[in-house]
């Protein structure tokens, strides 16, 4: 079977078991805990904190990524993006009904050999008892190779320190050389943790997870995922387009294989490269791939041929991929010429380092140059340093690093108190209109940016996909100046935060903003109509005739995607 039929079947089999079958959720995570969803319970566990979950059971596939041991990536096992299959059953079924549905979806449906079926199971550990159900469970199916294990191994949660966590039990094959790999993970979450003591879940539930990548070598008799037909068709792509073999470079391969599939739909979720959050990740992504791809001579046209092969791969239960198609080639472009430009730079400065150097040894001080001055990623800088025979001080970096936190922390602060004094008030409020008329004006895929504030002038960052004509232009300078000129009231209110999402505010930094919020709403006091109401710390002014005048003097491009307008306010 190949990789898609696999998960057809998967989802088929729990279909017939009466399970809801979700679609995968966002790539980008919708909670706090994480930037990028990373498990297939992530799209349901809000609602199920909230007791807001009405389905009882549920199936489905979900994409995600991770990027814990993204430097592991190149061996037999690790992935960065993958996709999880996942049954769950809440406060319905429970470890019977799991375990033997497992049991017979890998014997009888997958056809795997039983005698080469493994099982771990929790052996009980700090006050929480074996789990002696699920070990008669699995010897009632004629089961005999279990392991007992503590709960490092086989205990799942919480996800911070309190929540629901449980014990969990594991299917692992045993290969040809008798390895054992992991194929599917049953969770049982029966505790809720709170200040450190564990008690009774009032609703029992089942979390379950496959990686289909490695439940696909082992259907497939492969001794790694990446000789599957969910990589080999970018493995031979490379070679093709190389002069390069898979079997003498497989780390190199393995890695960029795994990198441009993590990377066309990080993008395909309009994320760009950055240097922060998200978009720091796909920037890592990326520069990874680069720098492999100059390690195997690989041509210009390499990239695109690849985002190409993963699009049509993936673009049947992924449509959006295709129509995404042209945007991603683009942005992966972009970095790379931005790419190339900086790292002839960074690796001048590092050459001139190693010269220097009596010991084998580069030191924290040094690698945060290069990586604060050029852009250069840590793990780049220690790759380097490998081939040329050095290491790199990890600590020394990160002490580096931390202090420049520090004193950049400090220097925020005081532009925090010089910003926010009586003289910005008008931009400040100004930049609230103009958002107000940029979404009249354009649509509600208009989404600030940043921005910033002196006496008299404003600069606002949006997302827009173009350059706004003259009339655009014009329109929104006179939608402002039209407010302005209503005289508007401006009144803060203080709400959760959950509150004034609900209550259409803006709030486009979610992850930034604390449970309790300052919302401004800009008004007309006779009609009670709203024009701007965003989640802000202020300061405005009370009223918009306070702002005498307010002209657009320049609107300009400041990447893919985002747009800048420069305003005089007085």
């Amino acid at each position: 079977m190949t990789s898609r039929e696999i998960k057809k079947t998967f989802l088929d089999f729990f279909k017939k078991k009466d399970h809801k079958i979700y679609p995968s959720s966002s790539l980008l995570s919708k909670d706090k805990t994480s930037l990028f969803t990373s498990a297939g319970v992530q799209q349901f566990l809000k609602d199920i904190l909230k007791g807001e979950f009405k389905e009882k059971r549920v199936a489905n596939s979900q994409i995600c990524l991770r990027t814990d041991d993204i430097e592991e990536v190149g061996d037999d096992v690790h992935l960065t993006f993958f996709e999880m299959l996942g049954n769950w059953s809440f406060g319905d079924y429970w470890k019977k009904e799991a375990i033997e549905w497992a049991y017979e979806f890998v014997v009888n449906v997958l056809s795997l050999p039983k005698e080469r079926i493994w099982v771990t199971i929790f052996k009980g550990e700090k006050g929480i008892p074996e789990d002696k159900e699920s070990e008669k469970i699995w010897k009632s199916l004629g089961i005999k190779k279990i392991l007992k294990k503590g709960k490092k191994d086989n205990f799942w949660g919480p996800i911070g320190n309190e929540g629901p966590c449980g014990p969990c039990t594991e299917l692992h094959f045993e290969k040809d050389n008798g390895e054992l790999v992991e194929i599917w993970n049953l969770v049982f979450m029966e505790y809720k943790k709170e200040n450190g003591k564990f008690f009774p879940l009032p609703q029992k539930v089942v979390d379950t997870g496959i990686g289909l990548e490695r439940l696909t070598a082992v259907c497939q008799k492969k001794e790694t995922v990446f000789e599957t037909d969910a990589f080999d068709f970018l493995i031979k792509r490379i070679e093709k387009e190389t002069s390069f073999s898979y079997k003498k470079n497989p780390a190199l391969f393995r890695t960029i294989a795994d990198h441009m599939r993590a990377v066309v739909f990080v993008i395909a979720e309009d994320v760009f490269p950055s240097n922060v959050k998200e978009g720091y990740i796909l920037r890592r992504l990326l520069r990874r791939i680069f720098l492999r791809e100059k390690k195997i001579n690989a041509p210009q046209n390499l990239l695109p041929k690849l985002i190409e092969e993963v699009i049509s791969f993936f673009e049947k239960e992924f449509p959006y991929l295709r129509e995404k198609e042209k945007f991603i080639k683009e942005v992966v472009k972009e970095e790379k010429e931005k790419y190339l430009k900086t790292i002839s730079l960074a690796m001048r400065e590092f050459e001139k380092i190693l010269k220097k150097k009596k010991e084998k040894i580069i030191s924290g001080k040094e690698a945060f140059f290069l990586y604060e001055s050029y852009g250069m990623p840590f793990d780049e800088i220690k790759e380097i340093a490998k081939e040329k025979g050095f290491s790199v001080d990890e600590k020394g970096f990160e002490k580096e690093k931390q202090k420049h936190k520090e004193i950049s922390k400090k220097g925020k602060e005081k532009i925090f108190e010089m910003v926010f004094e009586e003289d910005i008030k008008k931009s400040h409020t100004a930049t609230h209109l103009l958002q107000a008329s940029l979404r009249k004006i354009l649509g509600k895929k208009i989404r600030q940016e940043g921005s910033r504030l002196k006496k008299g002038e404003l600069s606002f960052d949006f997302s827009f996909d173009r350059k706004l004509t003259p009339e655009e232009l014009k329109k929104v300078e006179e939608l402002v100046l039209q407010k302005i000129k209503e005289n508007l009231k401006v009144r803060c209110k203080k709400m959760p935060l959950e509150q004034a999402i609900k209550e259409g505010a803006l709030a486009f930094y979610k992850e930034r903003y604390p449970n309790e919020v300052f919302v401004y709403e800009i008004y007309n006091e006779k009609t009670g109509e709203i024009f701007s109401k965003e989640v802000c710390k202020g300061p405005h002014v009370k009223e918009t005739g306070e702002i005498k005048n307010f002209k657009i003097i320049k609107e300009e491009g400041i990447g893919k995607g985002k747009r800048r307008i420069k305003a005089k306010v007085e």
